[in-house]
C-alpha cells in the first residue's frame, strides 16, 4: 500500500484501536490531577511535580521528553534520504548523558536550594540580572516553539496516514482536538499528567520497534537483504548518500553530533524534567540508564533502510506510517500510530509546561 493510498480511505479499524489508546492516556492525564496528591495551585508542585519524581518515573518522564514523535519520523526519514548521516542522532544521545551526568546534579542543587523552577530563575539569581534571565527564558521559548511544531507534524502525518487526509480538513479537526485535550489535562494536572503517561507511551513505543525490527526485516528477507537494498538504492542515487559515511562528512556528522548534545539540557523541557526529580543521585542513575533510550534510536533509524528495501512509494515524514500501513495488519498499526501519537503528545505537553 503506498502513501497516497494508505491516506484515500480511513483505516476504521486502525482509527479504533488509535481511538481506544488515546482515550486511555486521556484519562490517565486528568486522573494525574490525583496522584502524589498536592496544591497545584503552588508553582513547584504543577510545573515540577514538587521536585519528587524518583529515579522510575524520571527515566520515563526524560525519556518521553528527549525521545519524541521526531525521534520515530524525522530520524527513519532522514536515513531514507541520506542514509548513515541521518545516524547523527546516535552519538548525539551518547554525548550528552556524560555532560548531563556532570552538571545538572550540580543546577538540581543550586534550583533547591533557591526554589528556582527554570533556568532563567538560575541565571538571574546566579549573575543578579533580570535582563539576562528575560534573554534566557525567551531564548527557551523561541527554541521550543519549532520542538513543539515537529511533534505536530508527527500527529499530523500518522492522522494522514489513517486516511483523516482524505476528509475535508480531517487532519487540521484530528490535531486541534488532539491538542485541546492536551491543553485541558496538561492545565489540569500540571507536570504529573505527562510523567504518568509517560509509562504507556514509552512502553508502546518499546513494543512497536520491537515488533518493527523482528518482523519487517524477516519479511524482507533479514537484514542482509535490507542493507544491500539500500546500498544500491544509494549508489543509484549517487552524491552525498550512502550506507558509511563520506570522508567528506565526518567533520560535520561530528560537529552536528556534538553541538546537539551540549545544547540538549538547556532546552526548558529537558531542565524541567530534571528539576522535577527527588535529589541529585536520582539525575545521576538517570544518567547511566538513560543510554538505553540510544539503543532503541538505532533500531528506529534503521527504519528507513527498510523501507527503501520494502519500496515503499512515501516521501518525507511519511515513510514510516506508510511503512507501518504495509507491513503489519490494520489492528497493530492502529496500536504504532497511536504510540507515536503519545510520543508527540507526551514531550508536547512537557515543553508547554517548561515555556
Amino acid at each position: 500500500m503506498s502513501g497516497a493510498e494508505a491516506s484515500g480511505n480511513v483505516h476504521w479499524t486502525a482509527w479504533a484501536v488509535f481511538a481506544s489508546f488515546f482515550a486511555l492516556v486521556t484519562v490517565l492525564g486528568f486522573v494525574a490531577a490525583r496522584w502524589k496528591k498536592a496544591d497545584l495551585d503552588h508553582l513547584h508542585e504543577w510545573g515540577l511535580g514538587g521536585r519528587r519524581f524518583g529515579t522510575v518515573i524520571t527515566w520515563f518522564l526524560l525519556g518521553g521528553d528527549l525521545y519524541t514523535a521526531y525521534t520515530v519520523i524525522a530520524v527513519p526519514a532522514l536515513v531514507y534520504a541520506v542514509g548513515a548521516y541521518g545516524f547523527f542522532a546516535m552519538p548525539y544521545t551518547i554525548v550528552a548523558f556524560p555532560i548531563f551526568f556532570a552538571l545538572m546534579p550540580r543546577l538540581w542543587n543550586v534550583c533547591h536550594r533557591h526554589h528556582y523552577i527554570t533556568i532563567a530563575d538560575f541565571a538571574e539569581g546566579r549573575y543578579g540580572g533580570r535582563w539576562l534571565a528575560l534573554a534566557v527564558a525567551l531564548t527557551g521559548v523561541l527554541a521550543t516553539m519549532p520542538y513543539i511544531a515537529l511533534q505536530l507534524v508527527g500527529m499530523q502525518v500518522v492522522f494522514q496516514a489513517m486516511g483523516f487526509g482524505s476528509m475535508a480538513q480531517g487532519t487540521e479537526i484530528a490535531l486541534i482536538a488532539a491538542f485541546v485535550v492536551l491543553a485541558l489535562y496538561t492545565y489540569t494536572s500540571g507536570l504529573r499528567a505527562p510523567a504518568l503517561i509517560a509509562f504507556v507511551k514509552d512502553a508502546m513505543i518499546y513494543i512497536f520497534v520491537i515488533a518493527a525490527v523482528v518482523i519487517i526485516p524477516m519479511r524482507l528477507g533479514g537484514y542482509g537483504a535490507v542493507f544491500a537494498a539500500a546500498k544500491q538504492a544509494f549508489a543509484e542515487k549517487g552524491g552525498a548518500t550512502g550506507i558509511l559515511l563520506q570522508p567528506a562528512q565526518a567533520m560535520a556528522f561530528a560537529s552536528l553530533a556534538l553541538g546537539s548534545a551540549m545544547a540538549l539540557m538547556l532546552y526548558p523541557h529537558a531542565s524541567t524534567g530534571v528539576l522535577a526529580a527527588d535529589s541529585p543521585k536520582t539525575i545521576r542513575r538517570n544518567a547511566m540508564l538513560l543510554p538505553a533510550y540510544s539503543v532503541m534510536l538505532g533500531l528506529i533509524a534503521l527504519m528507513g533502510y527498510m523501507a527503501i528495501a520494502a519500496h515503499v512509494q512515501a516521501k518525507g515524514t511519511a515513510i514510516v506510517p506508510a511503512l507501518v500501513l504495509q507491513s503489519f495488519p490494520e489492528w497493530f498499526a492502529g496500536f504504532c500510530f497511536a504510540a507515536i501519537a503519545l510520543g508527540a503528545l507526551v514531550p508536547a505537553a512537557i515543553m508547554s509546561i517548561g515555556a
